[in-house]
């Protein structure tokens, strides 16, 4: 299994495909295991690279570490390990994050950065929501965590109509660090996140898609990202937070076209 040595914490990540290099981001829970059936379908077309973010699956779990900016350096230095020039970054929520960062300080790795459901800094909402899970999470357990999670990550009618999927995401506990002090810096490292006044420094193609139904990061923090990202390409999917778990296909199209045309 390859892994990049990263000032002593290994970052594990997996390659598939051929094609252009897309470095594949996922969200909170840091495993890329989380992507599911859209790294498949995304490696018949794509150089895909998917790492575990580190102090998630098969990452070290070093005690110090958990910023947008360490993680950002983390993800250039696999690219880097893999020696693929620079790479469209596709990122989900805190992996859209991570993927602002490389834009502003790892350009020279980063070709294009694509953003699902993320946020340029966080508000009232974003701070009380994480609060709470936080809280949950510390003082419930990691199982309540999860199934509390999952009212905000799937959209209703996804959840209504595919709850077998939601509960197989729940006992999973959402592909999340099994250290819930490991889950609890990284919550406090994306409410700590806001890099809105840099935003205008970006010089790579953005596509920015968000799911209608988002409850975690409702669609205005999408719509803020667009506006501040110059030249920014604005999309809105049927679906929650989740949307490539709830719409792979049309995540699929919308990252496949933007690709081809940048």
């Amino acid at each position: 299994m390859p892994n990049v040595n990263v000032d002593g914490c290994q970052i594990h990540y997996e390659v598939a495909g051929e094609g252009e290099p897309l470095l594949m981001l996922s969200g909170l829970g840091g495993a890329g295991r989380a992507w599911g059936q859209l790294t498949d379908m995304l490696a018949e077309h794509y150089l895909t690279i998917v790492p575990d973010h580190r102090g998630t699956g098969a990452s070290d779990v070093p005690a110090a570490g958990y910023t947008i900016e360490q993680h950002a350096a983390d993800m250039a230095a696999v690219l880097s390990a893999v020696d693929c020039g620079p790479a469209h970054v596709l990122g989900s929520s805190t992996g859209g994050a991570i993927a602002q960062q490389m834009a502003l300080d790892h350009r020279s790795v980063t070709r294009s950065i694509l953003l699902a459901d993320s946020w340029a800094k966080p508000d009232d909402f974003f701070r009380h929501q994480f609060a709470a899970r936080k809280r949950i999470l510390l003082e419930a357990g990691p199982e309540l965590y999860a199934a509390t999670s999952a009212l905000v990550l799937f959209s209703p009618q996804f959840f209504r109509d595919h709850y077998d999927q939601v509960a197989a995401w729940v006992a999973a506990s959402g592909g999340g660090p099994r250290d819930p002090q490991v889950m609890a810096k990284r919550i406090d490292m994306i409410v700590e996140f806001d890099e809105s006044r840099r935003l205008g420094a970006i010089d790579v193609p953005a596509l920015v898609l968000v799911g209608d139904g988002d409850a975690c990061t409702p669609p205005y923090f999408s719509e803020e990202l667009a506006r501040l990202i110059p030249n920014a390409r604005y999309e809105v999917l049927a679906g929650g937070h989740l949307i490539y778990k709830e719409a792979p296909e049309a995540v699929f199209a919308a990252v496949h076209e933007f690709i081809s045309g940048s």
